[in-house]
């Protein structure tokens, strides 16, 4: 292991180096990167050694990311053995694969799943199988459109299959109707299925999902695109809800500014929560300790209830991307959920900045940036010593499960960083 380490080492060096230029910090998706970092970290009052290599690769539509992560122990001269103690953490050196991008005729992605999604998100909306650092998971997306119908599909972990979700969808009026806004009337249905949410397969603890929805487009320019939508879902032998909304496209000008915004109605039933597999799921769904499942918390639901969905995303001079989205229930206390994700471009001289938040639980003001169990933060700040070489500092805020208490706890890793990145394209 130590050997490793050394060569790690002396590669990063090595890359750091050389007299190379960069355009850009975080590269398109279509632009590959390579991106060395070596440094400190603190993990549950454990101090490490960070050697980190994250090369993305895209070639067309293509694309491959990597993660060698190695972490030293100052203490005991040994790497940390939570990220190496089974077999297939070997194969999570690969962070994931794809090919094409989420809205594509053909779209897969294999490895981590950031931000998932099913249809408008009323059943799954921002999943990730990564909300644990130290329970990371082999996912699987795959979309096909073939113009008059097409699905979309989402598993967590396909060493386990333990969520597996689909939405197919079909355009009845395509094949005999040429006339616009209505031959791309769209409908779909949506099924998720949680098969082992206790992680024991001698238990009967099948938790599943399924929806319908309506998509009518309105407006389809270049500039500007608008479509409205409907949707029906129902959790398991729980609750039942409705949305419908409205969603819009806006390019203002090549280069100016791009927006999307999303604005949608919800009535929900007792028993019932809208996004139900979240960004939080993977910590939510099942309690060790306990026992305690997340369906159970949908009992506790005996209210029909209504609110507001709100979503705005896109890009100011190519220079800061943004995305936010915000939903919260009429006269129901504790029931805002918010989602924040930003990132700066090679514009802005000096500083480079990437962060994701999500919280939950939000009832004032002042619930929105207090982080507590409700909360999952990654924040990265970097100096660029040279286009190339950043000085980087990150902060984590996940959940590890606490096996001496029985609940999952927070933990926070602060992380130090000579960061090296440099963006290629074919």
């Amino acid at each position: 292991m130590r050997r490793t380490s050394i060569l790690l080492l002396a590669l990063f060096i090595i890359f750091a180096n050389q007299t190379v230029s960069a355009q850009n910090f975080y590269p398109e998706d279509n632009s590959g990167s390579f991106y060395g970092a070596f440094g400190m970290t603190v993990i549950d009052d454990q101090s490490y050694i960070t050697i980190n290599l994250a090369p993305d690769i895209a070639l067309g539509k293509f694309g491959v990311g990597l993660n060698i992560n190695l972490l030293y122990n100052t203490q005991n001269g040994a790497i940390r053995a939570a990220d190496w103690d089974e077999d297939y953490d070997w194969l999570r050196l690969v962070r994931y694969l794809r090919y094409g991008r989420k809205g594509d005729q053909f779209y897969t992605k294999i490895g981590t799943l950031d931000a998932a999604r099913l249809g408008h998100g009323f059943l799954m909306n921002y999943y990730t199988n990564a909300a644990s650092y130290d329970a990371r998971k082999i996912g699987l997306a795959l979309d096909i459109d073939f113009g008059n119908f097409g699905f979309e599909s989402v598993t967590n972990n396909l060493g386990r299959l333990e969520i597996i979700g689909g939405r197919a969808f079909v355009r009845p009026l395509r094949p005999y109707l040429d006339i616009p806004i209505i031959k791309n009337l769209t409908f779909g249905a949506t099924f998720i299925a949680d098969t082992d949410p206790d992680n024991r397969r001698s238990t009967e603890d099948q938790f599943s999902a399924f929806g319908f929805d309506v998509e009518l487009p309105l407006i389809n320019f270049d500039m500007f695109k608008t479509y409205t939508y409907f949707d029906w879902a129902k959790l398991d032998t729980f609750g039942q809800g409705t949305a419908f909304g409205i969603a819009a496209d806006w390019n203002i000008f090549p280069g100016i500014a791009q927006i999307t915004a999303r604005l949608e109605r919800r009535m929900l039933g007792k028993e019932f929560l809208p996004s139900y597999f979240d960004a939080f799921y993977e910590v939510q769904r099942y309690t060790p300790g306990s026992g305690y499942q997340k369906a159970q918390s949908l009992a506790l639901i005996q209210e029909e209830t209504k609110g507001i969905f709100g979503e705005l995303a896109g890009h100011i001079l190519n220079t800061i991307r943004l995305v936010g989205n915000f939903q919260k229930l009429d006269d129901t206390p504790n029931s805002g959920m918010l989602h924040l994700a930003a990132e700066t471009k090679e514009n802005i001289p000096m500083i480079a900045i990437q962060a994701t938040y999500d919280k939950m639980g939000i009832e004032k003001g002042k619930d929105v940036f207090t982080l507590d169990d409700r909360s999952i933060a990654r924040v990265g700040i970097g100096y660029k010593i040279k286009p190339y070489l950043i000085m980087f500092l990150d902060y984590y805020y996940t959940f590890q499960f606490d096996e001496v208490q029985g609940k999952y706890k927070a933990q926070e890793r602060f992380s130090p960083r000579l960061a090296f990145a440099y963006n290629f394209g074919f």
